[in-house]
């Protein structure tokens, strides 16, 4: 027995240092490349001998990333709370509520799962230029709402449908509304799902890279993964410095997981034990 538990022990390690190694693999090769002198081409993972750190403020300045930070972060802000707020919203409703029609509504969200957002970009931009929203923040903030809303929606309802209807018959009993019932009952049980969908949104939204090509023009209105386009076109021949603007582009986003993983995790740990 214990033979068989050393066994299986090794062998999930094994399987997690290969995990880990290919996982960062792709970021040392970045890292490695972006610290080369300016104009050489990189090659493999070889480590430069006098490290150029001063490509990663090159690289800022360059990109104008100063000016890209602000608008990601207006962009997340107009999203995430707004779609974390309606998704949770109606996830109450379709998961605990239960109500008339709620079956036909989660079947066409389940629908708008398998849509690609490439084959909708299309009528969202003759959409967004109708409205005469074309090249501005609201061009990406608004479809990205819809976009994300069926997935949100799933994710939420999937928490509230495992919730005990017998804590809603208590608030009511204790003379709770449908109101005081979801924000004073409900909600502070969901902070995990919520909180696991804000960091999943904000992921998304900073990392959107369609969208912010196609609807905005203005690279200093797009987010900073959208501007990695202009900027791959303005120094597709200098290696060193995309390497660079690349890894700054990813920099938050690996932050933002690190800080809140736990709660990411936590929240997939109680669906599994609910479920």
């Amino acid at each position: 027995m214990n033979l068989t538990s050393r066994s299986e022990r090794l062998t999930g390690r094994i399987f997690l240092i290969a995990l880990v190694v290919v996982t960062l693999l792709p970021f040392l090769s970045m890292l490695s490349a972006a610290l080369q002198p300016r104009g050489t081409v990189p090659t493999g993972l070889a480590w430069p001998s006098d490290p150029q750190w001063g490509n990663f403020a090159d690289a800022f300045t360059a990109a104008n990333m100063g000016a890209l930070l602000k608008s990601s972060l207006l962009i997340v802000a107009g999203v995430v709370p707004i779609g974390v707020l309606i998704a949770t919203m109606a996830g109450f409703g379709l998961g605990h509520l239960r109500v008339p029609g709620g079956h036909i509504a989660f079947a066409l969200l389940l629908l708008g799962l398998t849509l690609p957002f490439e084959a909708v970009v299309t009528p969202l931009y003759y959409q967004m230029r109708d409205l005469g929203l074309l090249n501005t923040r609201w061009a990406i903030i608004l479809p990205l709402i819809g976009l994300y809303m069926p997935f949100a929606v799933f994710w939420m309802r999937a928490h509230f449908i495992n919730v005990p209807p017998e804590l809603s018959e208590a608030a009511r009993v204790d003379g709770s509304n449908t109101w005081q019932l979801f924000w004073r009952v409900h909600v502070p049980l969901a902070r995990p799902a919520i909180a696991s969908l804000t960091i999943l949104l904000f992921l998304w939204t900073w990392n959107q890279f369609l969208l912010a090509i196609v609807m905005v023009d203005d690279a200093t209105k797009r987010t900073m993964a959208g501007a990695l386009g202009a900027f791959q076109g303005q120094w597709g021949t200098d290696l060193v410095l995309l390497c660079a603007g690349s890894l700054l582009i990813l920099t938050p986003t690996l932050i933002v997981f690190l800080i809140f993983q736990r709660q990411f995790i936590k929240a997939l740990l109680q669906g599994s034990v609910k479920g």
